[in-house]
């Protein structure tokens, strides 16, 4: 019985010996996974500061704390189990709901390519519009921000798990759960800084600190506003390419192409990149239009049902 009860716990030993060592890999996985995302946190982190530009100041790291939390709790209550179900249960699904993930995003950024090239509203059009409180807005700017964020954290967690198929289940947990507290705190805290960097400045200017300081501080200020802009185009191109690129590799042929393309400028790492990317920037701009295109027939079969009278 003895001799027994010992082998048993010899057994367990090994089994706790055999699990630590394999969550020894978890950094490197993690590690591994944040860099096959970058382009996709690229992506979040260019996006994300125009839900806050234009609001109050002092509701900023308010409002980005609340996209952060929504984000954080989409990832670890929602997307890690249906990634970790549907890879166990329906892995075929996975590919084809991320792709309409990425038609979402080309959809997103179409629309606001569109507006950059659409004549504006003139200002008697513009004073009928409904007028909404600071804080509806605030609302509907958060709500905007976590439907964007939603689809780019799935296509992260995605990533996360095909990273650790065929490991046991509790390295795909673990690796899962700290990518997705890496890479939200990671993001949303860059975002931060960038909506709050022309306060810093302001702050560096004050005549307490030293001249150079002051300097450095007006810099900022004077920059802030044209970086902001800068990001908000970037985070269009992104939108893009990002999504563009999903669609893509959920396609032999067009993921083929794209690796043909790469292979082609492979002695030139950057340009290939860049090719890369405007490549699927402009596929993401032709699904975005056909995706609008989709979405104005959906729209008016429903009006017409609407206006049909009834039997």
């Amino acid at each position: 019985m003895a001799s027994g009860f010992f082998a048993l716990l010899d057994d367990i030993a090994a089994l706790v010996k055999a699990s630590a060592a394999s969550l020894d890999d978890v950094p490197a996985q993690v590690a591994k996974t944040t860099g096959k995302v970058s382009g996709i946190v690229i992506d979040d982190t260019a996006v994300t500061p125009k839900y806050v530009v234009g609001l109050d100041p002092s509701r900023e790291l308010a409002i980005i704390y609340r996209i952060a939390k929504k984000s954080l709790i989409n990832k670890m209550l929602l997307l890690s189990p249906a990634a970790l179900l549907l890879g166990y249960f329906a892995p075929w699904a996975i590919t084809p709901i991320l792709m309409l993930g990425g038609a979402y995003l080309c959809f997103e950024g179409y629309e606001k390519v569109h507006a950059l090239f659409s004549p504006h509203p003139h200002a008697a059009e513009s004073a009928n519009l409904p007028t909404i409180t600071p804080e509806e807005l605030e609302e509907q700017r958060v709500a905007g921000a976590v439907r964007t964020d939603i689809i780019l954290s799935a296509e992260i967690m995605a990533i996360a798990y095909s990273q650790v198929t065929g490991q046991p289940i509790l390295n795909q947990i673990a690796v899962m759960l700290a990518v997705a507290v890496f890479i939200t705190v990671a993001v949303y805290g860059f975002v931060g800084l960038i909506v709050k960097a022309d306060d810093i400045g302001m702050h560096l200017a004050q005549d307490k600190y030293h001249p150079g300081t002051q300097k450095l501080g007006h810099g900022i200020v004077r920059f802030m506003p044209h970086f902001l802009s800068l990001l908000s185009y970037v985070g269009t191109a992104a939108m893009l390419w990002v999504g563009a690129e999903i669609i893509a590799h959920g396609i032999p042929f067009t993921a083929h192409l794209l690796h043909e393309l790469e292979q082609a400028l492979a002695h030139l790492p950057a340009v290939a990149w860049l090719a890369k990317a405007l490549a699927c920037a402009l596929g993401g701009l032709l699904i975005g239009f056909v995706v609008e295109k989709l979405v104005l027939l959906g729209k008016k079969a429903i009006g017409k049902g609407k206006q049909a009278p009834s039997a």
